[in-house]
């Protein structure tokens, strides 16, 4: 709260000083009124919900109520000063607040780096108690432990009666079902997340809720059917009890069209401001080793459809007569092939697919209308003829330069998690999912991580 306070005093100082220095007078009236217009925007942002604990460190729902509590304040002001003909100086309105708006965004933005640094040691944690089956409960710790930034680790976990299990994957099991607010009081958790399963009905979970809620204890349940998230998801009153309405994806119109818009500009404009350099990585690529600068390879796209991938070349000139014989060696589980330490790949390859500049030439291909700037990972055809009936959903869209599972760890990433997270973009893909994953791949390929 103090920082957003510090954010909208900078931005009225600033406006007001830019005014200064272009020689305009300035009232102490209306100064005044910029600096109690500053001292409103916390106020403001906490009517939004931007100080609420769930919106912080995750999601998009911080930076959505920064946004619409800044645009409700510059709304109210400008509507208030024409309704009352009140003449406030349109510097505040065009200037001060965006500026308040940009800066404080991106100080949340910093906040929220340092919160997931801290959380990754360990600190400020929500202790939760895992309830369900132990599959489910099991791999709720696993993604917990891979992605810490959730602020939530497992202590304890309830399985159904007459489950005869100790622990899960270290986690202790401290009763059944009936005692879940008593494990609660005794590991002092702060939540409770209740897993899909049939023994915990509506009544049941209406019981929990009633338990839990002297101590204020959270309350997560998963629904049973996951991966379906956001506007697709809607709870609507029927005769009296609350079902939950899932749409379809949308895989076609206007929503579709304008994707294939932005991938095909974005493309196009991304290639003309990287020709220079990739015409410099071709020439490295001929001057370091034999072969082509550009690597061909036939992958497979929307609907099963065949195309040919281009790729900036990163191992030796014979490498798919070499995978032959390094097949013993695959480090990766499921359909796909990969090691570490691939003595195929070039010195200057290395480096290529450790940022991922290899990829760059798929511009061409998302320009051709083959591939999308984001979506699945584009799989080759013997991977493809592995595939069974769930994984095959995989090719109702468009395969992706990056992804989730580009932003969710990359070549780190099992078999089953990455086409978990490819099946999640599937279900859930919009425009602004895009653009969040466009953001979050910048930082994810200059880290290097996760890349071989």
């Amino acid at each position: 709260m103090a920082g957003d306070l510090a954010c909208a005093v900078l931005a009225c100082e600033v406006v007001l000083g830019a005014r200064l220095w272009l020689g305009a007078y300035i009232p102490m009236t209306e100064a005044a009124l910029g600096l109690g217009l500053a001292l409103a925007w916390p106020p403001v942002l906490a009517l939004g919900g931007a100080y609420r604990r769930r919106a912080h460190g995750e999601g998009t729902e911080e930076f959505r109520a920064v946004f619409e509590g800044g645009v409700g304040l510059t709304a109210a002001v400008a509507i208030g000063a024409y309704a009352t003909q009140t003449n406030i100086a349109r510097s505040f309105v065009m200037a001060m607040f965006p500026l308040a708006l940009f800066l404080t965004i991106f100080f949340r933005y910093r906040m929220r780096k340092r919160l997931h640094r801290r959380r990754a040691t360990g600190e400020y944690m929500r202790q939760v108690v895992a309830v369900g089956h132990r599959e489910s409960v099991l791999d709720l710790v696993v993604q917990l432990r891979r992605q810490p930034y959730h602020g939530m680790t497992v202590v304890a976990a309830c399985l159904p009666p007459g489950a005869d299990v100790v622990d899960v994957d270290g986690i202790p099991v401290f009763g059944d079902f009936t005692d879940v607010p008593e494990v609660v009081v005794k590991v002092k958790a702060d939540a409770v997340a209740v897993l899909a399963c049939p023994e915990l009905d509506g009544a049941a979970l209406r019981r929990l809720a009633w338990q839990l809620e002297s101590d204020r204890t959270d309350l997560f349940v998963a629904p049973a059917l996951m991966d379906v998230a956001g506007p697709r998801v809607s709870i609507r009153p029927v005769a009296g009890m609350p079902l939950l309405h899932v749409e379809h994806p949308e895989f076609e119109g206007a929503k579709y069209w304008t994707k294939n818009l932005f991938d095909r500009c974005g493309a196009g404009l991304a290639l003309l401001v990287l020709a220079v350099p990739m015409l410099v990585i071709a020439a490295l690529i001929r001057a370091t080793s034999p072969g082509p600068a550009l690597f061909r390879q036939a992958r497979i796209g929307k609907g099963g459809r065949e195309f040919r991938v281009v790729k900036f070349r990163t191992m030796v000139n014979d490498a798919e007569r070499l995978k032959m014989l390094l097949l013993e060696e695959n480090e990766f589980d499921g359909v796909l092939f990969k090691m570490r330490n691939d003595p195929r790949v070039t010195p200057i390859g290395a480096f290529l697919r450790r940022y991922s500049v290899d990829e760059l030439p798929q511009l061409l291909n998302v320009v051709r209308g083959e591939m999308s700037l984001v979506g699945p990972r584009p799989p080759l055809p013997e991977e493809v003829e592995q595939y069974g009936a769930d994984v095959r959903r995989r090719l109702v869209v468009k395969p992706g330069m990056t992804g989730l599972w580009q932003v969710s760890g990359r070549s780190d990433l099992t078999w089953e998690e990455s086409v978990r997270l490819d099946l999640r973009y599937v279900e859930n893909w919009s425009l602004f999912l895009d653009l969040q994953i466009l953001w979050k791949t910048w930082s994810v390929v200059t880290s290097g991580e996760g890349a071989y």
